[in-house]
């Protein structure tokens, strides 16, 4: 089975950055779709960002677009999300999903297979 792990999360000051991490274990490939998404405290889990197993199409929250870089290296099976000028309302749990399908990125969590255990990232005022 396939086992992904979220890493990078910290605390940082509004305007902040940080880059976040998802590698994969187990047997797998890289043409799985991947993506990310965010669960704050009494919220919907939300999609944040996703990309095709090509890396030739990549999608974006409308909150995050503009700010937010996601990234892959299939030969690793890692999965990368750079976030520049953060704030507060980006505070969450973030959560790399694997969809088992390449050609497409969807937004919605249950067209999502696979999920690591998410890392916390908290943007202070």
């Amino acid at each position: 089975q396939v086992q992904l792990v979220e890493s990078g999360g910290g605390l940082v000051q509004a305007g902040g950055s940080l880059r976040l991490s998802c590698a994969a274990s187990g047997r797998t490939f890289s043409s799985y779709s991947r993506g990310w998404f965010r669960q704050a405290p009494g919220k919907e889990r939300e999609f944040v960002s996703g990309i095709t197993w090509s890396g030739g199409n990549t999608r974006y929250a409308d909150s995050v677009k503009g700010r937010f870089t996601i990234s892959r290296d299939n030969a690793k099976n890692v999965v990368s999300l750079q976030m520049n000028n953060l704030k507060p309302e980006d505070t969450a749990v973030y959560y790399c999903a694997a969809s088992g399908v390449g050609g497409v990125v969807t937004t919605t969590p249950g067209s999502y297979g696979y999920w690591g255990q998410g890392t916390q990232v908290t943007v202070s005022s």
